[in-house]
């Protein structure tokens, strides 16, 4: 089943417009159709928290009744707003919302974090501590791994270091990056001081190598959405290279160039989300792959982009 959003009902809740008479008829069926993933909007799949996001008219808004693997609710388990994807005895993946940190900061310990709301979820388990795996920025939205005993910590530490865990994001950056496909190489240095990565000489002893393809997946007026697969994972590493080549991305404060009109998309984050995540499981070897549908805001900016194309 599909539909188009009409002028007339532009700012409608997706939940309500799911649920008239001429769609699934009820407020039930329309979140019961939420919560098991069967719902899309402009091609993307929406979350289970996402029946408030409001349409725009344009919207092309898909419900697959019989998507395979859907019968059974999807909802995650919560602790708070925590979204646990997967949970065993040695590890544990979580989708972080945007404004969240990864892991609590010295400078910010009254700052909410995934940490904190594991310790939470873990206390009320029984269990002990999370413990740190990897992590990504505040204001980046995604797949975050934590383990539960340290030789799990230390197996998958390992593996990111060996540069064997796939990391896949997706960015919406400003411009079109030519050619649509390749690969970005820079050298770059943390400022401890600026707490902030800058580009070094190639030479540089404090320097470190950044790598990561990237893919233009659709290209809007003035911005393009993009997949970004990283081989190096430095700290604020693709908001930096892709600003080093032109392509600030949509919604960045920090790593931007120039007057404020050349940004003028109003974003309240820089538009990046850690979409997959795939790695060997650290106990019985078996390849574990996950992927974290767009969350409520870069789903509704895509489409806003597409429109003014």
């Amino acid at each position: 089943m599909e539909w188009i959003v009409t002028t007339s009902e532009e700012g409608l809740r997706l939940d309500k417009f799911l649920a008239e008479p001429e769609r699934l008829g009820s407020r039930r069926r329309a979140s019961v159709a939420l919560d098991r993933g069967k719902v899309f909007v402009n091609a993307v799949e929406v979350s289970a928290g996402s029946g408030s996001v409001k349409l725009a008219a344009g919207d092309r808004i898909r419900v697959w009744m019989d998507r395979p693997g859907s019968a059974r609710r999807r909802t995650p388990t919560r602790s708070g707003d925590l979204r646990i994807l997967f949970e065993d005895d040695v590890l544990i993946v979580v989708d972080k919302p945007a404004g969240v940190l990864a892991v609590p900061l010295e400078r910010k310990m009254e700052a909410p974090s995934v940490f904190d709301q594991l310790v939470t979820h873990f206390r009320s388990h029984g269990k002990r501590k999370p413990l740190t795996v990897h992590r990504i920025d505040r204001d980046t939205s995604g797949l975050v791994v934590f383990a539960k005993q340290a030789a799990a910590q230390a197996a998958l530490k390992e593996q990111f270091k060996r540069q064997a865990v796939e990391r896949v994001y997706r960015a919406v950056v400003y411009g079109h990056p030519d050619p649509p496909a390749g690969t970005w190489r820079d050298r770059l240095v943390w400022d401890q001081r600026a707490l902030i990565q800058k580009e070094t000489h190639p030479r540089d002893p404090k320097g470190k190598d950044a790598v990561c393809q990237y893919e233009v997946l659709e290209r809007f007026k003035e911005t393009s959405l993009i997949e970004v697969r990283l081989k190096t994972g430095k700290r604020n590493q693709i908001r930096l290279q892709a600003r080093l080549r032109g392509h600030t991305l949509v919604g960045e404060r920090r790593y931007v160039y120039g007057p404020d009109h050349l940004r003028p998309i109003e974003f309240a984050r820089q538009a990046l989300h850690a979409y997959r995540l795939t790695f060997a499981h650290p106990v019985s070897g078996k390849t574990l792959r996950f992927e974290a549908p767009m969350p409520a805001d870069l789903a509704a900016l895509i489409p806003r982009l597409r429109r003014s194309s």
